[in-house]
């Protein structure tokens, strides 16, 4: 349990010896602190206790007075005293609190080290084999494209690089499509794109063809003209 930084202060407090910026900071406390309030009214008759006594009556039975009253040397003793106990108090409290916090920053740093998943190794991607497209119309523009293939379980993927030349006599952008062929003559559009001569394009797409239904993949232009040709088998 905590110490109250105030405990030793009720005494002085009652007794009206705290200096006053001490019992400002005191009563402010108590406003706080249900056990310095208890404290405080056990002891609080004292003063009025103290007050009914006859100093006369008491000559008899005290000893006489020092010449030099030692009061406020007494009050300046304990208040150092009082002072010198907080700061040790406030010291201890921090140290501890120092030492806690570093345990729990090597138990948080433990505990999340020995928590977080090992690292997931990045998929190595097997390199795709790319083949040639071949021209179908010589009049068309200077195109070619390379062609590579993957099988999955749900149909192929297709990867292409493509390339319109400048060539002289061509200056115009054409709508170009790849599309696939599979059983019976049926087709899927794979992709289409804008090129212009000294284009590059690299692209990938997919078609619902597996590869035992795949036949052949096209470029065409987008009038219909067919340009390059792969038969897949």
């Amino acid at each position: 349990m905590t110490r109250c930084e105030f405990a030793h202060d009720d005494g002085a407090y009652v007794l009206g010896a705290l200096a006053p910026a001490d019992r400002a900071a005191y009563e402010r406390h108590l406003a706080g602190c249900a056990a310095c309030r208890d404290a405080v009214a056990e002891i609080a008759v004292l003063p009025g206790l103290l007050g009914r006594l006859d100093p006369t009556t008491l000559e008899e039975f005290l000893p006489p007075p020092p010449e030099v009253s030692r009061v406020p040397d007494l009050i300046a003793t304990a208040r150092d005293r009082r002072r010198r106990e907080r700061t040790r108090n406030r010291r201890r409290y921090a140290l501890t609190a120092l030492v806690a916090a570093g345990f729990a920053l090597v138990l948080g740093v433990a505990g999340a080290s020995a928590l977080r998943p090992a690292p997931t190794p990045a998929p190595t991607t097997q390199a795709v084999r790319m083949v040639s497209m071949a021209p179908v119309a010589a009049k068309t523009p200077a195109v070619h494209a390379e062609i590579g293939l993957s099988g999955t379980k749900w149909g192929t993927e297709v990867t292409m690089h493509c390339g319109y030349d400048a060539t002289a006599g061509y200056g115009k952008a054409y709508t170009f499509r790849l599309v696939a062929r599979g059983p019976d003559d049926a087709t899927e559009q794979i992709a289409s794109w804008l090129a212009a001569p000294g284009d590059d394009v690299n692209l990938r797409g997919a078609t619902r063809f597996t590869d035992a239904e795949l036949v052949r993949l096209e470029l065409l232009r987008a009038d219909g003209t067919l340009v390059l040709s792969y038969d897949v088998r």
